[in-house]
């Protein structure tokens, strides 16, 4: 068959061990056979973020601006094992991070749907999506750890030089303390990056905070949420039959596991770290997540959701058989295809993106599939395959739809 035709380049960026390993393999085997792949390349692998002091994931990020979408690899963010084991200049920040600054992004995580693999919610029927905000919180967080007897306060002190204070704690003891922040601009480009996406995948919108405790820092994002929702997006949202509703974070997981799935639910920076994290293992497996980081510009960076898989590289590297779950890493492709597909409006492209993201689901759903869904599926007679032999089956199941 004639390759699909690209207009205009995807931003590729390439990452580490095992799901580098993966990322070729997915190239040769699902995509180059059948698109004329265009893609603007960026090696994100530690030693050349080392060897460039970063400046390509800066670049990367530039990139994307630039053309709208990228499908991005997992990647190492160091600790000190992997200072000594790559021979870093510094302790380089985590790739993730710094691209969802530069996007000033919000990030979207789904659970991918397949038979016989049961989430441990039962009623959750339909993916439940989450969006985490990207920036700030703990995550920017200054820590103390304080000595002894003494007043920790918070101090601001204004560009005319006037300051205004908060007595945090009077210690009588040693104790620990910590300041957070973020940025009003940064909470208006979360809000209107999760009503945009909403809208774009026709699902209703929950946002939860901790306002009743935090009276200014969390009534802050709930308060920027609602004037955005009803002077921007609130008849949008009620001619499409959506809802948009606010709700306290106890109530929120409440309704969660109560609830049939089917919506997204946002949440700030921790939040959304730790409940996208509990919603993958209750829907089976963090290796059959999509991850996307959305900007309110409009502007897409499709990833899997898990990192790097260090241990089966190991293995690999020892010319040991793996078996590595691709399927995240295949739908981070697919996500980019069919969004670039949609924005050069090249239906052909997004339908091979829809038809290799349901070779996928119907390679599993046959009872082939890697080891660590073998271990929790309750299909029978399954066949557990190694990580290129279960690329090489979704080809097949893939050829034969085409």
């Amino acid at each position: 068959m004639e390759k699909i035709k690209m207009t205009t380049p995807l931003v590729e960026m390439d990452g580490d061990e095992m799901t580098r390993v993966i990322w070729k393999m997915i190239k040769d085997e699902l995509l180059c056979p059948f698109i004329d792949l265009k893609t603007e390349y960026y090696d994100l692998g530690l030693e050349y973020r080392n060897q460039t002091d970063d400046q390509i994931t800066i670049d990367s990020a530039e990139a994307t601006k630039k053309y709208g979408v990228a499908v991005k690899c997992a990647t190492i963010t160091p600790n000190a094992a992997r200072m000594t084991e790559y021979n870093l200049k510094q302790m380089w920040k985590s790739p993730n991070g710094t691209v969802r600054a530069i996007l000033d992004g919000t990030v979207f995580r789904a659970p991918i749907l397949v038979k016989g693999i049961e989430p441990y919610v039962k009623n959750w029927v339909k993916p439940i999506t989450i969006a985490r905000h990207a920036y700030g919180d703990v995550y920017k967080g200054a820590e103390m750890k304080i000595p002894g007897a003494g007043k920790v306060e918070l101090v601001y002190t204004a560009e005319d030089g006037s300051e205004t204070r908060e007595l945090v704690h009077d210690f009588k003891s040693a104790g620990i303390v910590q300041g957070i922040h973020n940025l009003e601009p940064s909470i208006e480009s979360f809000a209107r990056s999760c009503f945009n996406f909403a809208i774009d995948t026709k699902q209703d919108l929950w946002f939860a905070t901790k306002d009743t405790i935090s009276k200014k820092y969390d009534h802050t994002f709930k308060d920027i949420f609602q004037e955005i929702y009803d002077t921007e997006y609130k008849e949008k949202f009620e001619a499409l039959g959506l809802e948009y509703f606010y709700t306290l974070i106890d109530d929120a997981v409440a309704r969660v596991i109560r609830s049939n799935g089917g919506y997204i639910w946002a949440c700030k920076n921790y939040d959304g770290d730790v409940m996208s994290d509990m919603l993958a293992t209750a829907y089976g497996s963090l290796s059959m997540m999509t991850s996307v980081l959305v900007s309110p510009k409009g502007v897409y960076e499709y990833e899997a959701a898990h990192g790097t898989v260090q241990r089966h590289y190991y293995k690999y590297l020892n010319g040991e058989e793996t078996s590595t779950n691709s399927i995240a890493t295949i739908f981070a492709w697919t996500g980019a295809l069919r969004k670039r597909g949609e924005l050069d409006n090249l239906p052909e492209l997004s339908a091979f993106a829809d038809k290799l993201e349901k070779a996928c689901i119907d390679t599993v759903e046959s009872g082939k599939m890697t080891k660590d869904l073998a271990l929790i599926t309750t299909l029978e007679d399954v066949t557990p395959l190694n990580t290129e032999g279960f690329i090489k089956a979704v080809r097949e199941t893939l050829e034969a739809s085409l």
